[in-house]
């Protein structure tokens, strides 16, 4: 019975719609993942800003909405809570993370 009642404050885009997103210059990715991890593959125009020494109050702000992003949507979704206090309009990642990203075979950054 635990959860019961409880409704997700986080919203979630899918990866086709994120590409879309970013191809008209509506999103920027922040990848919450390690250093290593982003090093390895990313979300083209991705930023990385590791969950490990995330803060909220650094997010870049230009205009474009912030979808936070790792590797299956668990990281980001932590992060998401960090932003809940700080900045309440950031409040959507990518559901699947990374792995729906490679799933859905869309262009991937190194």
């Amino acid at each position: 019975m635990f959860g019961f009642g409880k409704v997700s404050r986080h919203k979630e885009v899918g990866a086709i719609d994120l590409d879309s997103m970013l191809r008209r210059g509506e999103a920027l990715v922040v990848d919450v993942r390690e250093a290593r991890e982003f090093a390895a593959g990313h979300i083209p125009g991705a930023i990385n800003m590791p969950l490990s020494s995330f803060q909220a109050s650094k997010l870049p702000r230009d205009g474009r909405r912030l979808i936070l992003s790792c590797q299956g949507g668990r990281r980001s979704a932590m992060a998401l809570d960090k932003c809940a206090l700080a900045e309440p309009v950031i409040d959507t990642h990518l559901a699947g993370g990374f792995a729906a990203w490679q799933k859905a075979r869309l262009p991937i950054e190194r």
